[in-house]
């Protein structure tokens, strides 16, 4: 393997197009697998590096950036910044498919390859298990990852953007930041940042009108702690000696300094796929790449699926030349959100759960493609607004399971605002409701995470498989993919709570609580300039939340539903209840769905009082069982849900989870 370290290709001032990329410095260059073939698109390599980018914040392309004008500017008056950068492409740009496909980083990881080649997840893939079945590489797509996320933990391997800070003028710019967390068992200290990020240090830590309070649920009352029981310690932590209780919301709003542009994150996605697409500044770093790569396609995971809609939603799929920048874009348990991706102060791991990360913006109008009006508020939007009037609409798929539904406000996505009706959706968008699944396929046999029930293994990673495949067809043929499929309230599929007729499984608990979003403000200056100026928000009425209806089994009956689903030998779900060790055991543990297996004899389900069909009723035997598990995937095939190819990898899975319940005597 040849290692090529600091390796600085430099640019050529005299670019011919608009170009924010400047230069790309390598400290790697290496081959994948030892010089291994994928198939037609040969041997392929690895590049490791940074990129380099300065942009112009008179570019109307950059205008869209928060807080571009308090900047600091170069001689040139452009602003600078840089991002890690990490690619796999075919040794010969020639042999591959032509096609980028780009992964947003889910705080700064890498999961493609882990979604599309069932592949060991891998910071920095360097074995056969991290590169799985090859799926990917044997079709010739150019993978690549951006640093995009200022703030992600301080861990090695991390994909990172390194931007400035804002100033007016000469004055540092302050703000106020809010730090919520729950904790699952009692602990004495918690950082002031998402989880394990980077924090915006307290610029008063011991400012005595600082206020921690907690509450018990979401919408709950807060409780002042008092002052003396609590501090900020190294302006980053919360320390109480007594102990944070678990299960409960605690916050504190501070004031904080010196804001990170977090906008220029989406505008480095922008301009290393405008780079790859059209070329600019001479930059020799990929070879003559760039005239064999016409296609790019954003692909993105939870946050990074918020992140694409974000995108879209600001106006970022318009490059600087005014050229579409992706297009096709692949925006996978997203849910009906975008996030902090793009103002003041922005804390972009901060997300929505139904327990978690409360009142972020996050959930919030506009929810739908095209245009609607919030009858509260007056507010007339949609998320493809600029990308229509700038003529650089990409063709979308969105792709949510049923945790979604549940736990991310995924219905407001197709419905219209009042929840009535089924919203118009785009002809350039499909929508696939992933049934009985939850955020990321449990592994199997699946476990309890601090959940009541198991969590749930449907696999849907071979249905998105095909629709990549399906993706790469539309953009380059014009080929019509499959239909949309997902719960529609006009045929009765998409209901209230309430309404949804979840059997009475002996045991098991229904959820009376599920994620909404609300009509929240954050001030007068936050739609208009990105600047929050009310923390906590003043939060107003929600929006009218649907979920999927299910039938006598409490299996969802609409969406793309796997051969396990067609096929059952449980119950899958959405939703998975908090256990009472970790405290508020009536909330949604987050992004858990469940696993219920049916009763195994008729004498089970008798015994137990069970209303559901044990499998002894179900199947004659375990061939039946695959049979028509087999029978299930190639219909879901024909349609172009799954690939053939896939079909005996689905059914000897199935095989196993038929052991593994012991299947009918």
């Amino acid at each position: 393997m040849t290692v090529q370290r600091a390796c600085i290709l430099a640019l050529c001032l005299a670019g011919l197009s608009p170009a924010a990329l400047l230069r790309i410095e390598l400290s790697e260059r290496s081959d994948v697998l030892g010089g291994k073939s994928f198939g037609p698109a040969g041997p392929y390599e690895r590049l490791i590096g940074k990129a380099y980018f300065a942009v112009d914040p008179s570019n109307p392309a950059n205008r869209i950036i928060s807080d571009i004008d308090k900047a600091p500017r170069n001689e040139k008056g452009l602003v600078e910044f840089s991002a890690d950068l990490y690619v796999l492409k075919p040794r010969d740009p020639a042999h591959g498919n032509g096609a980028v496909l780009f992964e947003v980083s889910n705080r700064g990881t890498k999961g493609m390859l882990s979604m599309y080649d069932r592949a060991a997840g891998a910071l920095d893939p360097r074995t056969q298990e991290q590169f799985g079945d090859d799926f990917l590489l044997a079709h010739g797509y150019t993978l690549v990852w951006l640093g995009w996320q200022f703030d992600v933990p301080r861990r090695e391997g991390l994909m990172r953007l390194y931007a400035p800070i804002a100033r007016d003028g000469e004055r540092p710019i302050t703000g106020v930041v809010r730090s919520e967390w729950v904790l699952d068992r009692r602990e004495t200290s918690n950082s002031l940042a998402d989880r394990d990020h980077v924090p915006y240090p307290a610029l008063n830590p011991d400012d005595p009108k600082l206020t921690l309070t907690v509450r018990d649920t979401r919408e709950g009352l807060r409780r002042a702690l008092p002052r003396d029981t609590w501090h900020i310690e190294d302006r980053a932590r919360v320390v109480m000696p007594a102990g944070f209780e678990p299960g409960k919301l605690y916050e504190l709003v501070y004031t904080a300094q010196d804001p990170v542009l977090v906008g220029l994150g989406p505008a480095a996605v922008r301009d290393v796929i405008s780079f790859l697409k059209y070329g600019g500044n001479d930059i020799t770093v990929l070879g003559d790449q760039r005239n064999f790569l016409k296609r790019a396609y954003g692909f993105g995971i939870s946050q990074s699926g918020r992140f694409l809609r974000t995108f879209l939603y600001y106006g970022f799929n318009r490059d600087e030349g005014n050229r579409r920048v992706f297009d096709g874009v692949l925006a996978h348990v997203a849910g009906a959100a975008r996030g902090s991706f793009n103002f003041r102060f922005a804390q972009p791991s901060r997300d929505a759960h139904p327990f978690f990360n409360t009142f972020y913006p996050t959930d919030i109008f506009p929810f739908t493609d095209l245009e609607e009006t919030d009858s509260e508020t007056g507010v007339t939007d949609g998320l493809l607004v600029r990308a229509m009037k700038d003529a650089v609409v990409p063709r979308i798929f969105y792709t949510n399971s049923a945790y979604e539904y549940w736990g991310r406000s995924a219905s407001l996505i197709h419905t219209t605002i009042d929840g009535l009706k089924d919203a118009t959706i785009p002809e350039t968008t499909r929508v696939y409701f992933l049934a009985g699944g939850q955020h990321g396929p449990a592994s199997f046999p699946p476990p309890k995470n601090h959940t009541r029930n198991m969590t749930n293994p449907n696999d849907y990673r071979w249905a998105m498989r095909a629709l990549l495949l399906a993706m790469e067809g539309w953009v380059r043929e014009g080929k019509e993919p499959p239909a949309s499929r997902y719960p529609k309230i006009a045929q009765d599929a998409l209901v209230p709570l309430g309404a949804v007729q979840f059997p009475k499984i002996p045991g098991v608990s229904f959820p009376q609580i599920i994620q909404k979003a609300y009509r929240v403000d954050y001030g007068t200056e936050f739609r208009t300039a990105g600047v929050i100026t009310v923390e906590p928000p003043r939060v107003g009425h929600a929006f009218p939340m649907l979920l999927p209806q299910v039938d006598r089994d409490g299996n969802e009956t609409s969406g793309l539903c796997m051969p396990d689903i067609q096929v059952p030998l449980a119950t899958y779900t959405g939703w998975n209840l908090r256990t009472p060790d970790i405290g508020a055991p009536d909330e949604l543990n987050s992004m858990q769905g469940s696993f219920i297996p049916f009763p195994r004899t008729r004498a089970d389900r008798e015994l137990h009082h069970d209303p559901r069909l044990s499998i002894q009723e179900r199947y004659t035997s375990r061939a039946d069982f695959l049979q028509k598990i087999e029978a299930a995937a190639r219909e879901l095939a024909a349609g172009g849900y799954l690939l053939a190819d896939d079909i005996p990898h689905i059914v000897e899975h199935s095989a196993v989870e038929w052991d593994f319940l012991g299947g009918a005597p």
